[in-house]
């Protein structure tokens, strides 16, 4: 006997082979859509009179929240950021920057005019991301649209085609309508045509025709959806010729292809105009006075009464005695600063990894990606470099900044690698996209973040079985971690997250925490 096949199970079918408009309209159709997020709203006591302190270990952007959130209702708060800016993950590259890599410290060369810049860290904030787009919108920081997938953008796979590059509609558009033909004919057996109603089947084998434009004979043989080989705007158009199923398949791209635009890059992505940091500099406009930089936290002693926390500030030991911590610090670094937490706390400590991640990003002598067409977006290769960034902004101007390398994942290959030796993949890379390539571009940047000086990693990673969610075990540590010690001292940041890598998971973290800290203070005022 045929088990049936769920909503639920077709649904997880049609993500899984890349089907994503098929599976996003099917949810829709069958009400199985989560429902939007919302943001976290505060409601913070206000001290009056009554005083306060506050350490906030870190000047990332959870810790500004904290910052930030704690001084309008009265605290007393000193942030102590090891570095010589604050922002931590949120990196923006401009004329005479620091990169602090260990090993490989680099300045940035780019001309120094205000679109000339390159988001080495955080890069995008999707539309659903509300806690931090109300921080954008009450810090007066200004947004503009950031184009993630360009249909105009180009696909490069050395087994697909001889290596030579296609646009990503063509690669898109065919590879959907051969999925289609294989759903449609699926559709139309009894094994799969039982779990729905005649209705539902109907229904939903119209939208996967509609989905890769199928022929009245469930067929796919082309589509004007890539566009037109000729013709089109004042004579009949020409349909472009269609690309065999067996070449498409030849290349390892298709989950990217397919998936692009999914998750949290599937609703409207933003990004500040002028530079990620430009959040960072809305929160120090109201409270940079309070950021002591250069300032390395040598201990952390909690007690019951409050957090004793001394640091190094220009060869200085300095001290502060508070009655609340909130800790940013990257766990791992944490492990080896003095602090008297529990067992139970420092095994969750120690049980975070960090994800690898590394960027490169050149810049463009012309913006030779606008005379073909492509305004944003990203083109894909099956190289180490993997993403070719074009940037949104800066549209028509002379020159540009070109993301030419985002590996999430494996990023330690580049990290590993000298400068000199970073550049030149990077080049090679490319030069199978756009063959000039090495004669359009010049003064390179390289960001390691294994190497980051004060990070030494990117973001939390809790989960050890990928693809088979959290074990029991894992969420006994992330919760332990996330509990405050003594009622004093909390981590926040993206690594007191169950989705980590956005500033939206850092923001929420340190709401999280605020409110905590918030019912403890009212119950001591009562």
């Amino acid at each position: 006997m045929v088990n049936p096949v769920s909503r639920r199970e077709f649904l997880n079918l049609l993500a899984a082979t890349g089907g994503t408009a098929a599976a996003l309209s099917a949810g829709s159709a069958l009400n199985l859509l989560p429902s939007s997020a919302s943001a976290a709203s505060l409601d913070l006591l206000n001290l009056g009179s009554k005083q306060r302190k506050v350490a906030i270990l870190g000047g990332g952007i959870s810790g500004l929240t904290a910052a930030y959130e704690l001084s309008k209702q009265g605290y007393e708060c000193t942030v102590l950021e090891a570095s010589h800016r604050c922002g931590g993950r949120v990196l923006t590259l401009r004329h005479g920057d620091l990169i602090d890599e260990i090993g490989n410290r680099q300045y940035c060369e780019f001309d120094d005019e205000p679109h000339m810049y390159f988001n080495a860290g955080a890069a995008r904030i999707p539309s659903t991301h509300r806690n931090l787009l109300a921080y954008c919108k009450e810090l007066n920081v200004e947004l503009e649209v950031f184009i993630n997938e360009n249909k105009t953008s180009l696909v490069q796979d050395d087994d697909m085609l001889g290596g030579r590059p296609i646009r990503n509609i063509d690669y898109t558009t065919n590879m959907r309508g051969f999925m289609a033909e294989l759903m449609a004919k699926a559709m139309n057996s009894d094994e799969l045509n039982a779990p729905f109603t005649e209705s539902e089947a109907e229904t939903l084998l119209n939208m996967i025709r509609s989905f890769g434009d199928l022929n009245e004979q469930d067929l796919y043989s082309g589509s004007y959806r890539a566009g037109y080989a000729e013709g089109g705007v004042l004579k009949h158009g020409v349909q472009k010729d269609m690309i065999a199923f067996r070449d498409l398949l030849r290349s390892r791209l298709g989950r990217q292809m397919m998936g692009a635009n999914e998750g949290d890059t599937g609703p409207i992505l933003m990004q500040p105009v002028g530079g990620m940091d430009k959040i960072i500099s809305g929160f120090l406009n109201n409270v940079g006075e309070q950021v002591k930089y250069r300032a390395m936290v040598t201990s952390v002693q909690v007690t019951d009464k409050g957090v004793n926390v001394a640091y190094d500030q220009d060869g200085v030991r300095h001290s502060l005695e508070v009655d609340y911590c909130f800790n940013c610090i990257p766990t791992h670094l944490m492990v080896g600063i003095d602090h008297n937490f529990p067992s139970d706390y420092v095994k969750a400590m120690k049980y975070v990894r960090r994800g690898e991640a590394y960027k490169a990003a050149f810049q463009a002598k012309r913006r030779f990606w606008e005379d073909l067409d492509i305004y944003g977006g990203i083109s894909w290769s099956n190289t180490k470099s993997r993403q070719l960034w074009y940037p949104t902004h800066g549209i028509h101007k002379a020159k540009g900044i070109v993301l030419s390398a985002y590996d999430y994942g494996g990023g330690m290959y580049h990290t590993m690698m000298s400068q000199d030796e970073r550049i030149e993949a990077h080049l090679a890379d490319h030069e199978k996209i756009h063959p000039d390539f090495r004669e359009l571009v010049e003064k390179p940047v390289t960001i390691g973040w294994h190497r980051m000086n004060h990070m030494l990693g990117c973001s939390a990673r809790w989960s050890r079985n990928l693809g088979r969610g959290w074990t029991d075990e894992e969420e006994t540590l992330y919760y332990t971690l996330q509990a405050p010690v003594n009622g004093r001292h909390y981590f926040i940041g993206d690594q007191i997250s169950m989705h980590s890598a956005w500033q939206e998971s850092a923001v929420m973290s340190a709401k999280w925490a605020l409110s905590h800290m918030d019912a403890h203070v009212r119950a001591e005022l009562a």
